[in-house]
Protein backbone atom coordinates (compact mmCIF):
# COMPACT_ATOMS: atom_id res chain seq x y z
CA UNK A 1 0.00 0.00 0.00
CA UNK A 2 0.94 3.79 -0.58
CA UNK A 3 2.60 5.14 2.85
CA UNK A 4 2.08 8.80 4.26
CA UNK A 5 4.44 11.19 3.62
CA UNK A 6 6.34 14.01 5.15
CA UNK A 7 4.50 16.65 2.99
CA UNK A 8 1.27 15.42 3.89
CA UNK A 9 1.82 15.90 7.96
CA UNK A 10 0.48 18.89 9.66
CA UNK A 11 3.83 19.74 11.82
CA UNK A 12 2.90 23.48 12.66
CA UNK A 13 3.38 23.82 16.54
CA UNK A 14 4.41 19.47 16.81
CA UNK A 15 7.44 17.39 17.77
CA UNK A 16 8.39 15.47 15.17
CA UNK A 17 10.51 12.11 16.02
CA UNK A 18 12.80 12.02 12.74
CA UNK A 19 14.62 8.65 12.64
CA UNK A 20 17.25 9.29 10.82
CA UNK A 21 20.37 7.09 9.61
CA UNK A 22 23.31 9.31 11.12
CA UNK A 23 25.34 6.29 11.11
CA UNK A 24 28.71 7.94 9.72
CA UNK A 25 32.57 6.75 10.17
CA UNK A 26 34.14 8.39 12.59
CA UNK A 27 38.10 9.63 12.80
CA UNK A 28 39.94 11.16 15.93
CA UNK A 29 36.54 12.48 17.12
CA UNK A 30 34.82 14.32 13.73
CA UNK A 31 32.67 13.21 11.18
CA UNK A 32 35.14 11.71 8.45
CA UNK A 33 32.23 11.08 5.97
CA UNK A 34 28.79 13.21 5.90
CA UNK A 35 26.99 11.77 2.82
CA UNK A 36 24.23 10.53 5.16
CA UNK A 37 23.90 13.62 7.49
CA UNK A 38 23.47 15.75 4.16
CA UNK A 39 21.31 13.10 2.89
CA UNK A 40 19.25 13.79 6.02
CA UNK A 41 19.52 17.34 5.68
CA UNK A 42 16.13 18.04 3.75
CA UNK A 43 13.93 16.28 5.61
CA UNK A 44 15.50 17.90 8.59
CA UNK A 45 14.60 21.33 7.00
CA UNK A 46 11.11 20.65 5.87
CA UNK A 47 10.45 20.22 9.28
CA UNK A 48 11.36 22.95 10.60
CA UNK A 49 10.53 25.19 7.81
CA UNK A 50 6.80 23.93 8.65
CA UNK A 51 6.90 25.26 12.18
CA UNK A 52 7.96 21.93 13.64
CA UNK A 53 10.62 21.60 16.56
CA UNK A 54 12.89 18.08 15.58
CA UNK A 55 13.72 15.56 17.99
CA UNK A 56 16.35 13.52 15.78
CA UNK A 57 17.22 10.18 16.70
CA UNK A 58 20.01 7.56 14.87
CA UNK A 59 22.07 4.81 15.91
CA UNK A 60 25.89 5.14 15.57
CA UNK A 61 28.01 2.13 15.57
CA UNK A 62 27.86 -1.51 17.61
CA UNK A 63 27.77 -0.45 21.12
CA UNK A 64 26.28 -3.65 22.16
CA UNK A 65 23.80 -1.86 23.86
CA UNK A 66 25.39 0.62 26.75
CA UNK A 67 26.76 3.59 26.54
CA UNK A 68 30.23 4.12 25.31
CA UNK A 69 32.16 7.33 24.58
CA UNK A 70 33.85 6.45 21.64
CA UNK A 71 29.85 6.21 19.62
CA UNK A 72 28.71 8.80 21.11
CA UNK A 73 26.77 11.30 18.55
CA UNK A 74 28.86 14.40 19.44
CA UNK A 75 30.54 14.49 16.47
CA UNK A 76 27.48 14.23 14.36
CA UNK A 77 25.57 16.87 16.04
CA UNK A 78 29.08 19.61 15.66
CA UNK A 79 28.91 18.12 11.73
CA UNK A 80 24.93 18.64 10.83
CA UNK A 81 25.37 22.26 13.26
CA UNK A 82 27.12 22.92 10.20
CA UNK A 83 25.04 21.28 7.50
CA UNK A 84 21.72 22.69 8.99
CA UNK A 85 23.35 26.37 9.62
CA UNK A 86 21.48 26.57 13.06
CA UNK A 87 22.27 24.95 16.61
CA UNK A 88 21.57 21.24 17.26
CA UNK A 89 21.63 20.32 20.51
CA UNK A 90 22.63 16.98 22.04
CA UNK A 91 20.31 15.25 24.69
CA UNK A 92 22.85 12.95 27.52
CA UNK A 93 20.64 10.28 26.68
CA UNK A 94 17.86 9.41 23.98
CA UNK A 95 15.02 8.63 26.88
CA UNK A 96 14.87 9.22 30.49
CA UNK A 97 13.08 12.44 32.65
CA UNK A 98 16.31 15.05 31.49
CA UNK A 99 15.53 14.14 27.87
CA UNK A 100 11.52 14.30 28.47
CA UNK A 101 12.16 17.62 29.78
CA UNK A 102 14.32 19.06 27.02
CA UNK A 103 12.24 17.65 24.20
CA UNK A 104 9.19 19.52 26.01
CA UNK A 105 10.62 22.23 26.15
CA UNK A 106 11.94 22.73 22.29
CA UNK A 107 10.29 25.62 20.36
CA UNK A 108 8.96 25.47 16.87
CA UNK A 109 12.41 25.52 15.01
CA UNK A 110 14.75 24.04 17.24
CA UNK A 111 16.20 20.65 17.00
CA UNK A 112 17.25 18.09 19.47
CA UNK A 113 19.98 14.87 18.84
CA UNK A 114 19.35 12.26 21.31
CA UNK A 115 22.35 10.61 21.75
CA UNK A 116 22.72 7.01 20.54
CA UNK A 117 19.88 5.02 20.17
CA UNK A 118 21.51 1.61 20.41
CA UNK A 119 23.23 3.04 24.08
CA UNK A 120 20.27 0.77 25.40
CA UNK A 121 19.72 -2.52 24.85
CA UNK A 122 15.87 -2.38 24.43
CA UNK A 123 16.25 -0.67 21.21
CA UNK A 124 17.53 -4.01 19.29
CA UNK A 125 15.82 -5.58 21.03
CA UNK A 126 12.84 -3.91 19.60
CA UNK A 127 11.13 -3.44 23.13
CA UNK A 128 7.94 -2.27 23.77
CA UNK A 129 8.78 -0.19 27.30
CA UNK A 130 11.65 1.18 25.49
CA UNK A 131 9.75 2.66 22.18
CA UNK A 132 7.08 3.91 24.61
CA UNK A 133 9.55 6.13 26.17
CA UNK A 134 10.80 7.21 22.74
CA UNK A 135 7.24 7.97 21.52
CA UNK A 136 6.92 9.79 24.34
CA UNK A 137 9.06 12.86 23.18
CA UNK A 138 7.21 13.81 20.38
CA UNK A 139 3.62 14.42 18.64
CA UNK A 140 4.22 12.41 14.89
CA UNK A 141 6.68 10.07 13.98
CA UNK A 142 8.87 10.19 10.55
CA UNK A 143 11.19 7.57 9.33
CA UNK A 144 13.79 8.75 7.02
CA UNK A 145 16.13 5.97 7.43
CA UNK A 146 15.63 3.74 4.55
CA UNK A 147 18.85 2.03 5.42
CA UNK A 148 17.74 0.75 8.53
CA UNK A 149 14.43 -0.48 7.16
CA UNK A 150 15.10 -4.03 7.53
CA UNK A 151 15.70 -4.22 11.11
CA UNK A 152 12.77 -4.47 13.83
CA UNK A 153 14.15 -2.15 16.01
CA UNK A 154 12.39 0.16 18.10
CA UNK A 155 12.55 3.62 16.99
CA UNK A 156 11.71 1.78 13.40
CA UNK A 157 9.00 -0.39 14.09
CA UNK A 158 7.71 -0.95 17.89
CA UNK A 159 7.78 3.08 18.22
CA UNK A 160 5.06 3.58 15.34
CA UNK A 161 2.16 1.56 17.92
CA UNK A 162 2.86 4.50 20.33
CA UNK A 163 3.16 7.07 17.99
CA UNK A 164 1.22 8.44 15.12
CA UNK A 165 1.07 9.39 12.62
CA UNK A 166 4.01 7.32 10.84
CA UNK A 167 4.98 8.97 7.86
CA UNK A 168 8.02 8.75 4.96
CA UNK A 169 10.65 10.76 5.06
CA UNK A 170 12.25 12.89 2.37
CA UNK A 171 15.07 10.03 1.66
CA UNK A 172 12.59 7.38 2.36
CA UNK A 173 10.09 8.80 -0.20
CA UNK A 174 12.84 8.68 -2.74
CA UNK A 175 14.31 5.26 -2.23
CA UNK A 176 10.96 4.00 -2.27
CA UNK A 177 10.11 5.47 -5.00
CA UNK A 178 12.91 4.63 -7.20
CA UNK A 179 13.18 0.73 -6.41
CA UNK A 180 9.11 0.67 -6.86
CA UNK A 181 10.24 1.79 -10.27
CA UNK A 182 12.22 -1.68 -10.49
CA UNK A 183 9.50 -4.09 -9.84
CA UNK A 184 6.30 -2.37 -9.61
CA UNK A 185 6.47 -1.10 -12.84
CA UNK A 186 9.07 -1.23 -15.09
CA UNK A 187 9.95 -0.47 -18.11
CA UNK A 188 11.51 -3.66 -20.11
CA UNK A 189 13.73 -4.65 -20.70
CA UNK A 190 14.58 -4.72 -17.30
CA UNK A 191 18.36 -5.90 -16.79
CA UNK A 192 20.04 -6.94 -13.30
CA UNK A 193 23.59 -6.87 -12.77
CA UNK A 194 25.26 -8.95 -10.08
CA UNK A 195 28.24 -8.80 -8.43
CA UNK A 196 30.42 -9.48 -5.65
CA UNK A 197 31.99 -11.72 -3.73
CA UNK A 198 29.95 -15.48 -2.91
CA UNK A 199 27.42 -16.42 -4.31
CA UNK A 200 25.65 -17.26 -1.03
CA UNK A 201 25.16 -13.89 -0.44
CA UNK A 202 23.07 -13.17 -3.51
CA UNK A 203 21.48 -16.62 -3.50
CA UNK A 204 18.18 -15.34 -2.55
CA UNK A 205 18.33 -12.64 -4.76
CA UNK A 206 19.16 -14.43 -8.19
CA UNK A 207 16.25 -16.91 -7.42
CA UNK A 208 13.95 -13.75 -7.02
CA UNK A 209 15.36 -12.05 -10.07
CA UNK A 210 14.91 -14.63 -12.14
CA UNK A 211 11.20 -14.10 -12.00
CA UNK A 212 11.14 -10.43 -12.20
CA UNK A 213 13.72 -9.81 -15.21
CA UNK A 214 14.55 -10.09 -18.54
CA UNK A 215 18.40 -10.74 -18.46
CA UNK A 216 20.20 -10.95 -15.39
CA UNK A 217 24.67 -10.21 -15.99
CA UNK A 218 26.27 -12.01 -13.52
CA UNK A 219 29.97 -10.71 -12.98
CA UNK A 220 32.48 -10.95 -9.77
CA UNK A 221 33.67 -13.71 -7.58
CA UNK A 222 30.39 -14.92 -7.66
CA UNK A 223 30.44 -15.96 -11.22
CA UNK A 224 32.89 -18.65 -11.22
CA UNK A 225 30.57 -20.70 -9.22
CA UNK A 226 28.17 -20.44 -12.01
CA UNK A 227 31.25 -21.28 -14.28
CA UNK A 228 31.69 -24.40 -12.51
CA UNK A 229 28.70 -25.43 -12.57
CA UNK A 230 28.78 -25.63 -16.68
CA UNK A 231 31.87 -27.36 -15.96
CA UNK A 232 34.40 -24.98 -16.39
CA UNK A 233 38.06 -25.52 -14.60
CA UNK A 234 38.36 -22.13 -13.00
CA UNK A 235 41.97 -22.52 -11.68
CA UNK A 236 42.42 -20.89 -7.96
CA UNK A 237 39.51 -18.66 -8.54
CA UNK A 238 36.75 -18.31 -5.89
CA UNK A 239 33.67 -20.71 -5.92
CA UNK A 240 31.53 -22.78 -3.45
CA UNK A 241 31.66 -25.59 -3.95
CA UNK A 242 28.77 -26.28 -1.65
CA UNK A 243 26.60 -24.07 -4.10
CA UNK A 244 27.26 -25.32 -7.45
CA UNK A 245 24.14 -27.65 -7.77
CA UNK A 246 22.31 -24.34 -6.55
CA UNK A 247 24.16 -22.98 -9.44
CA UNK A 248 23.21 -25.24 -11.92
CA UNK A 249 19.72 -25.31 -10.46
CA UNK A 250 19.34 -21.36 -11.16
CA UNK A 251 21.06 -21.65 -14.67
CA UNK A 252 17.82 -24.40 -15.26
CA UNK A 253 15.48 -22.02 -14.01
CA UNK A 254 16.56 -18.76 -15.96
CA UNK A 255 16.32 -21.09 -19.14
CA UNK A 256 12.51 -22.70 -18.36
CA UNK A 257 11.63 -18.91 -18.07
CA UNK A 258 13.15 -17.35 -20.84
CA UNK A 259 15.47 -14.79 -18.64
CA UNK A 260 18.76 -14.14 -19.96
CA UNK A 261 21.51 -15.68 -17.70
CA UNK A 262 24.90 -13.48 -18.97
CA UNK A 263 28.37 -15.03 -17.35
CA UNK A 264 31.42 -13.50 -18.16
CA UNK A 265 33.17 -14.85 -21.49
CA UNK A 266 36.91 -13.81 -20.29
CA UNK A 267 38.58 -13.25 -16.99
CA UNK A 268 41.35 -10.76 -16.14
CA UNK A 269 43.71 -13.30 -14.07
CA UNK A 270 46.70 -13.26 -11.77
CA UNK A 271 48.47 -15.47 -9.26
CA UNK A 272 47.08 -13.55 -6.46
CA UNK A 273 44.93 -10.05 -5.44
CA UNK A 274 48.38 -8.73 -4.90
CA UNK A 275 49.89 -9.20 -8.21
CA UNK A 276 50.87 -6.02 -10.02
CA UNK A 277 49.38 -6.76 -13.30
CA UNK A 278 46.71 -9.15 -14.49
CA UNK A 279 46.10 -11.09 -17.91
CA UNK A 280 42.52 -11.21 -19.76
CA UNK A 281 42.04 -15.36 -20.98
CA UNK A 282 38.92 -16.86 -22.24
CA UNK A 283 36.72 -18.49 -19.86
CA UNK A 284 38.44 -22.05 -21.17
CA UNK A 285 42.04 -20.62 -20.86
CA UNK A 286 42.29 -19.57 -16.83
CA UNK A 287 45.52 -21.05 -16.08
CA UNK A 288 45.05 -24.11 -13.01
CA UNK A 289 47.82 -21.80 -10.86
CA UNK A 290 45.94 -17.89 -11.55
CA UNK A 291 42.50 -16.75 -10.22
CA UNK A 292 39.89 -15.15 -11.66
CA UNK A 293 39.74 -11.24 -10.83
CA UNK A 294 38.40 -9.01 -13.19
CA UNK A 295 35.79 -9.62 -15.95
CA UNK A 296 37.61 -9.38 -19.10
CA UNK A 297 37.18 -6.87 -22.81
CA UNK A 298 35.03 -9.25 -24.01
CA UNK A 299 32.79 -9.33 -21.13
CA UNK A 300 32.44 -6.21 -20.75
CA UNK A 301 31.58 -5.43 -24.74
CA UNK A 302 29.04 -8.65 -23.88
CA UNK A 303 26.96 -6.96 -21.00
CA UNK A 304 27.31 -3.12 -22.69
CA UNK A 305 25.33 -4.84 -25.12
CA UNK A 306 22.49 -5.99 -22.87
CA UNK A 307 22.90 -2.65 -21.16
CA UNK A 308 22.00 -0.82 -24.24
CA UNK A 309 18.61 -2.19 -25.13
CA UNK A 310 17.65 -1.52 -21.72
CA UNK A 311 15.08 0.44 -20.60
CA UNK A 312 15.76 0.02 -16.44
CA UNK A 313 18.64 -1.15 -14.85
CA UNK A 314 19.36 -2.48 -11.45
CA UNK A 315 23.15 -2.79 -10.46
CA UNK A 316 24.52 -4.32 -7.03
CA UNK A 317 28.06 -5.49 -6.57
CA UNK A 318 31.44 -5.12 -8.31
CA UNK A 319 32.87 -7.12 -10.89
CA UNK A 320 36.14 -7.87 -9.36
CA UNK A 321 38.48 -6.58 -6.60
CA UNK A 322 38.25 -2.97 -8.24
CA UNK A 323 39.83 -1.54 -5.15
CA UNK A 324 43.21 -2.75 -6.92
CA UNK A 325 44.48 -0.96 -10.28
CA UNK A 326 45.04 -3.83 -11.95
CA UNK A 327 41.42 -5.66 -11.92
CA UNK A 328 39.55 -2.18 -11.83
CA UNK A 329 38.75 -1.96 -15.53
CA UNK A 330 35.81 -3.86 -15.30
CA UNK A 331 33.63 -2.12 -12.94
CA UNK A 332 34.94 0.77 -14.71
CA UNK A 333 33.50 -0.45 -17.24
CA UNK A 334 30.34 -1.47 -16.72
CA UNK A 335 29.17 1.34 -14.30
CA UNK A 336 30.22 3.70 -17.83
CA UNK A 337 28.02 1.02 -19.15
CA UNK A 338 24.90 1.55 -17.11
CA UNK A 339 25.47 5.72 -17.48
CA UNK A 340 25.38 5.67 -21.15
CA UNK A 341 22.25 3.27 -21.37
CA UNK A 342 19.07 4.98 -22.48
CA UNK A 343 17.48 3.32 -19.71
CA UNK A 344 16.62 3.96 -15.94
CA UNK A 345 18.94 2.86 -13.56
CA UNK A 346 18.94 2.35 -9.98
CA UNK A 347 23.02 1.48 -8.29
CA UNK A 348 22.72 0.25 -4.41
CA UNK A 349 25.55 -0.96 -2.22
CA UNK A 350 28.57 0.76 -0.59
CA UNK A 351 31.12 -0.94 -3.26
CA UNK A 352 28.90 -0.58 -6.27
CA UNK A 353 28.66 3.31 -5.54
CA UNK A 354 32.05 3.81 -4.63
CA UNK A 355 32.67 2.46 -8.50
CA UNK A 356 30.74 4.47 -9.58
CA UNK A 357 32.27 7.65 -7.96
CA UNK A 358 35.47 6.68 -9.53
CA UNK A 359 34.12 6.52 -13.10
CA UNK A 360 33.23 10.21 -12.42
CA UNK A 361 29.40 9.12 -13.47
CA UNK A 362 27.66 9.67 -10.65
CA UNK A 363 25.79 12.29 -12.27
CA UNK A 364 24.26 10.22 -14.62
CA UNK A 365 22.57 7.40 -13.00
CA UNK A 366 18.86 7.38 -12.15
CA UNK A 367 19.19 6.61 -8.37
CA UNK A 368 22.02 6.02 -5.69
CA UNK A 369 21.00 4.38 -3.03
CA UNK A 370 23.29 3.80 0.38
CA UNK A 371 21.18 1.15 1.97
CA UNK A 372 22.88 -1.68 1.41
CA UNK A 373 21.32 -4.43 3.66
CA UNK A 374 17.76 -2.71 3.11
CA UNK A 375 18.38 -2.19 -0.60
CA UNK A 376 19.45 -6.13 -1.34
CA UNK A 377 16.24 -7.28 1.40
CA UNK A 378 14.14 -5.08 -0.94
CA UNK A 379 15.37 -7.04 -4.10
CA UNK A 380 14.64 -10.30 -3.04
CA UNK A 381 11.09 -9.20 -2.21
CA UNK A 382 11.04 -9.44 1.36
CA UNK A 383 8.83 -7.66 3.41
CA UNK A 384 11.08 -4.67 5.53
CA UNK A 385 9.61 -3.69 9.33
CA UNK A 386 10.80 0.00 9.02
CA UNK A 387 8.44 0.10 5.72
CA UNK A 388 5.27 -1.81 7.01
CA UNK A 389 5.39 0.09 10.58
CA UNK A 390 4.49 3.45 8.65
CA UNK A 391 0.73 4.49 8.15
CA UNK A 392 -0.89 3.63 4.92
CA UNK A 393 -1.74 6.74 2.41
CA UNK A 394 -5.28 7.92 2.78
CA UNK A 395 -7.02 8.48 -0.62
Amino acid sequence: MPKLTLERLDLAGKRVFIRADLNAPLSSGQVADDTRLRAAVPTIQHALKAGAAVVLASHLGRPGGKAAREYSLRPVAERLEVLVGQRVELAPDCVGPDTLARAQALAPGEILLLENLRFHPGEEANDDGFARELAALADCYVDDAFAAAHRAHASIAAITRHLQPAAAGLLMQQELSALGRIFESPERPLVAILGGAKVSDKLALVEHLLGQVDALLVGGGMAFTFLLALGHAVGRSLVEAERVETARAALDAARRRGVRLILPLDTVVAESVDSASGLAVGIRGIPPDHMGLDIGPRTCESFAAVTRGAKTIVWNGPMGVFEKAPFAAGTLAVARAVAEAPAFSVVGGGDTIAAVAKAGVMERIGYLSTAGGAFLEFLEGRRLPGVDALTEAPP
